[in-house]
């Protein structure tokens, strides 16, 4: 009974807020304590969430809508819109917009621009202004290094008169400013 009142006490706290709410617990983004979409600041826990969250977010895949920030940790993979700060996924971290901070998984693909760091076994992004590090790193656009195995960048101008001088593409590191 104790058990049951604790949730309905967190449960009307959480819904008390008309625009934001602290406290985020989900099942699915259609079962959970919090409409699917509304903003969190503070924490949310998931087994599959599907919020803005800002602040901590702790699941198995944490899908993180609109303008998120803060320390995302998803034990199989997280998807962002728009994120600042930390989002590690443990198999993929996939982002459609514009990452600052670190992006971190076994593959990471940012479908935006990522400032920062995206560090795992498979790199992949459009634009990035910082760092990759992993076994194979590729963007379209960068300003910065990449260091691994294999290293891609698509449009480097430092090696514009590919394929007469030198790739693209080089192992162990790789650059470009």
């Amino acid at each position: 009974m104790k058990k049951l009142l604790t949730l309905l006490s967190i449960f009307a706290l959480a819904h008390s807020v008309h625009a934001d709410y602290g406290f985020q617990a989900s099942l699915t983004p259609d079962i959970a304590i919090v409409p699917q979409g509304s903003t969190i600041r503070g924490v949310a826990l998931n087994v599959w969430g599907e919020n803005q969250v800002n602040g901590f977010d702790l699941g198995f895949v944490n899908g993180l809508v609109g303008d998120s920030s803060g320390f995302s940790w998803s034990f199989i993979g997280s998807y962002a819109d728009d994120y600042t700060g930390v989002l590690w996924g443990g198999f993929f971290a996939v982002s459609h917009g514009e990452v600052i901070g670190w992006q971190s998984a076994a593959v990471n693909i940012n479908q935006g621009s990522l400032k920062g760091l995206q560090s795992g076994l498979v790199n992949i992004a459009e634009n990035v202004r910082g760092v990759q590090l992993g076994i194979v790193n590729y963007t379209k656009q960068m300003y910065g290094v990449q260091i691994g195995l294999a290293n891609i960048i698509e449009s480097n101008a430092w090696f514009d008169d590919f394929p007469t001088d030198l790739a693209k593409g080089f192992p162990i590191v790789n650059w470009s400013f």
